[in-house]
């Protein structure tokens, strides 16, 4: 029997994705529930599964755009099971490259990167373009004849010495749509910046103290993180226009808090959300942020676990950053961007003191929040993070921290 698998859908309003990499080979023996391919949505990597035991047909080609129900490959359910063989992958067949070696090569068609079809190769000597300068989108990376089209010639071309050179990869589709979205932040929306600077002493105090019995209690580390998510709520509380967004000519307003937090994964830049961040303590919090940091960092992320935040929080001080102004996450409204902690000279009371200072970024769209909002929001946020016994621990640290 020929099973027919199709492109299962990744979530709502995905009509698409791309075929990133097949984990297996066309003619493979692959096992149910083993994995066969890697696909890129724009919003996410996932895995596709085999449905079936069998012999395996690829239908759908590395970097292919596929829609959601398209046949992808086939398997052969009847097909019996090579004596001695293990279901095979790429990783597999790296280890015997001496047999592939040794192996003829397919007879299918196959054309150099940057080699133009014929119609292209004439449109691009009229215009006077070199092939270098173009991108190919058709297989193998040929360049066809709407490529010509599109192609609009160099102000200059880059000179070639002294065995200098270039490389040209095509960016997946999550990237590819996170570029998109960046764009139609700066594009569509009202966005300005304003800047604050925290100090962290009162937080370097209460981790040196409590760090090592909460990590003991908990199974997780107390970050700043836990810190920063339960002082955003609160000011989300206090400025509820901040905690909003713009549908057509209409403002959504939550009475709930659901938390995006922007992790570098291994396929680009992920945003998982922290739901109900505004119920949660600083034990939940944490626990949270290291289960979804996990799960991106393993490119496990669905879809539904990177939609829907209403506010986000993106950390560029764990790379080092100083200052920053963070592009908003629509169709929110705000971002609030943490930065690297300097120990730097502030005057204390007439005094100058070496205190460890973060400055901090928030990012928001002016049409829904005015700026009485967004420099309200900062600075609510500024007191609650230099005052967290009262202001987010209730003047009960014990209590606050589960011990």
């Amino acid at each position: 029997m020929i099973l027919e698998m199709k492109v299962p859908s990744p979530g709502e309003s995905i009509t698409e994705v791309e075929i990133a990499e097949w984990l297996v080979e066309d003619g493979d023996y692959v096992e149910k529930d083993q994995a066969i391919a890697e696909v890129d949505s724009d919003k996410a990597t996932l895995e596709l599964p085999a449905e079936e035991s069998g012999i395996i047909t690829l239908k759908a080609e590395e970097g292919d755009a596929v829609e959601v129900g398209q046949v992808v490959c086939l398997i052969d359910t009847s097909a019996a099971k090579p004596e001695g063989s293990t279901a095979n992958s790429k990783t597999e067949a790296k280890v015997e490259t001496s047999q592939k070696d040794s192996t003829p090569a397919k007879s299918s068609q196959t054309y150099a990167s940057g080699t133009p079809s014929p119609a292209a190769n004439k449109i691009l000597t009229e215009k006077g373009i070199d092939t270098t300068q173009v991108n190919g989108s058709g297989r193998d990376g040929r360049i066809t004849k709407e490529d010509a089209i599109k192609a609009v010639p160099a102000m200059g071309k880059a000179i070639n010495v002294d065995g200098r050179g270039t490389t040209r990869s095509k960016m997946s589709m999550l990237r590819r749509k996170v570029a998109e979205r960046l764009v139609e932040a700066k594009n569509t929306t009202a966005m300005l910046t304003t800047f604050n600077e925290v100090d962290m002493s009162p937080i370097f105090a209460l981790r040196k103290e409590y760090k090592e019995t909460f990590k003991e209690k908990h199974g997780v580390g107390l970050g700043f993180m836990s810190f920063f998510t339960l002082a955003i709520v609160r000011a989300l509380k206090m400025y509820p226009a901040v905690n909003s967004m713009i549908d057509g000519k209409e403002m959504i307003s939550y009475d709930f808090c659901d938390i995006s937090i922007a992790v570098s994964g291994p396929k680009g830049l992920m945003v998982p959300v922290i739901r109900n961040a505004d119920r949660l303590t600083f034990k939940g919090v944490e626990s949270e942020v290291k289960r979804l940091a996990i799960r991106a960092r393993d490119g496990q992320i669905t879809v539904d676990e990177m939609t829907g935040g209403t506010f986000t929080i993106s950390n560029g001080g764990v790379f080092g950053s100083m200052l920053s102004t963070p592009i908003i996450n629509p169709p929110q409204s705000g971002i609030l961007g943490m930065h690297n902690i300097v120990e730097r000279p502030v005057a204390i009371e007439g005094k100058v003191e070496i205190r460890p200072i973060m400055f901090v970024a928030m990012s928001y769209d002016h049409r829904i929040i005015d700026g009485r909002e967004s420099v309200g929001f900062l600075v609510a946020v500024k007191e609650a993070l230099e005052n967290p016994i009262e202001i987010l621990m209730n003047n009960d640290i014990e209590k606050a921290l589960e011990l």
